[in-house]
């Protein structure tokens, strides 16, 4: 009993000192008491670009079931049933990767589990190129489906534990970038190459991650957490530069890693001690209104919006992944400037508008009202709402995400965000038509309410993040 009664009111003190947070906040915090003269950000750049050709491999894994789609029903002789089963199959892959992806990447580090992934991707994408017949194209499909759901987790993860703070933001959102850059480049590409040929190009990005891993250093966070302290202040001093000053930044990571390693091993159920129970609420229901604010459904339904207003279903693509890219982009930039908050705020708005839009056209239409303004209603709601997602509720989500979490409980934590990510993901493009044929207009009158929610979730619960240590933020979160 008072074993228990000792581990309960461990459990009710801040993971830090208060006193601490807000002397190393005056200070400007670990990150900046460096001597930032001598800090060299070379090694964070070169091992951010590494990582996310993981991200990269994501969005070419995502972007290939669409252009591919005629060509493989004809060479296989797939019916339409088992054709849906290859595309929907990469889902249930990623939920297992999700599922698996916190406690690979606790118990061979970040890397290792970057390099797990990859092999996945590696044997899929060969399964598939070879492929005969619908069994090896399923497992080939799950196989890379896999990949996705632990690079999803570990990429966002590995970047924000390398970064300093005030490159944080922008690089763990160069995770989405690179996702969007995939999967925009297989939509374009696979207009022009064979179906094989398009598997093959997905085995690139992995083989530059695979051998990009030997030449970075492991994440110092990890290394910290697992003992190995000279290997810890090694990682540390090449991702600083050999010429920095890492002696604070050092000690503020060992001794929150040192009070963290006092608390009892965390699982699953752990997850829901008061303690972290506001890290999950945010990481969870960030995924949550992202996915089940209909991204997946819009992306469905894309092609036949341009075709009703008139467009050509090809170039209406090429638009949509090129404003993706472009604006995604752009997030990268200023998410370290305008903070976490305000850009989902502003991004949350514009899901709501685009919605609304769309919703509107459909309504025009099914009462035969204004005829003449619904491709253009349709068309502009669309861009606007993947404006707006790719602004902030895309990469944003997963940046909170990856700074949130105490790092001994950041595998389990990760996971369960991941794993309500994906499924959140399947089950919006599984009752997608569904709701469409239940009301066309009420399906995206019912995704902008999703969002409205949102809005208020990041008002009431969601915290700004910009410019603090990964360590002031968990102990500020979970005091």
């Amino acid at each position: 009993m008072a074993v228990k009664e000792d581990v309960q009111e461990n459990i009710r003190e801040p993971l830090l000192p208060i006193e601490n947070i807000l002397a190393h906040d005056e200070d400007g915090g670990a990150g900046d008491r460096t001597n930032n003269k001598k800090v060299n950000p070379c090694m964070v750049y070169f091992s951010t670009l590494i990582a996310v050709c993981g991200s990269y491999a994501f969005g070419s894994c995502a972007g290939y079931s669409s252009p591919t789609q005629s060509a493989i029903r004809e060479d296989i002789a797939l019916s339409l049933a088992e054709y849906s089963v290859f595309g929907s199959i990469l889902t249930f892959g990623a939920m297992i990767g999700a599922i698996t992806s916190g406690p690979i990447a606790d118990y061979i580090g970040r890397k290792g589990a970057m390099r797990v992934s990859s092999v996945f991707c590696v044997a899929g994408w060969l399964a598939i190129y070879f492929a005969e017949g619908v069994w090896p194209l399923d497992i080939g499909r799950l196989a890379t489906g896999y990949g996705m759901g632990v690079f999803s987790y570990v990429v966002p993860v590995f970047i924000a534990e390398i970064a300093p703070k005030n490159l944080r933001g922008a690089l763990t959102a160069a995770n989405q970038l690179m996702i969007c850059a995939g999967v925009s480049v297989a939509f374009i590409i696979g207009t022009v190459l064979t179906w094989r040929a398009l598997a093959l190009t997905g085995i690139i990005p992995c083989a530059i991650l695979f051998l990009g891993l030997f030449f970075i250093p492991e994440s110092p966070r990890w290394l910290a957490k697992t003992g190995k302290e000279k290997e810890f202040e090694a990682a540390l001093q090449k991702l600083r530069g050999k010429d920095a000053d890492i002696t604070h930044e050092a000690a503020e990571i060992q001794d929150y890693i040192e009070t963290l390693e006092r608390l009892p091993k965390a699982g699953m159920l752990d997850l829901f001690q008061r303690r972290y129970l506001r890290s999950v609420t945010i990481g969870v229901g960030l995924m949550v209104f992202q996915q089940f604010g209909g991204i997946n459904g819009i992306c469905f339904y894309t092609s036949t919006i341009f075709e009703s207003a008139g467009f050509s279903s090809s170039v209406g693509t090429i638009i949509y992944a090129i404003l993706q890219v472009v604006v995604t982009g752009l997030n990268t930039i200023v998410i370290d400037r305008a903070g976490r908050k305000p850009l989902l705020l502003v991004s949350a708005t514009g899901l709501v508008l685009g919605c609304l839009l769309v919703g509107v056209s459909f309504f025009l239409k099914d009462h035969e009202l204004g005829l003449e303004s619904v491709p253009a209603l349709a068309v502009t709601g669309i861009l606007l709402y993947i404006a707006a997602f790719s602004a902030g509720m895309g990469a944003v989500p997963w940046v909170v995400m990856s700074e949130i979490f105490p790092i001994n409980i950041k595998g389990v934590g990760g996971s369960l965000a991941t794993l309500v990510n994906w499924f959140g993901a399947w089950l919006v493009s599984y009752t997608f038509n569904f709701l469409m044929t239940w009301s066309s207009y009420g399906t995206f009158i019912l995704y902008a309410a999703i969002n409205a929610l949102g809005i208020l979730f990041v008002i009431i619960v969601v915290p700004e993040t910009k410019g603090r240590t990964l360590e002031q933020i968990q102990a500020a979160i979970n005091a």
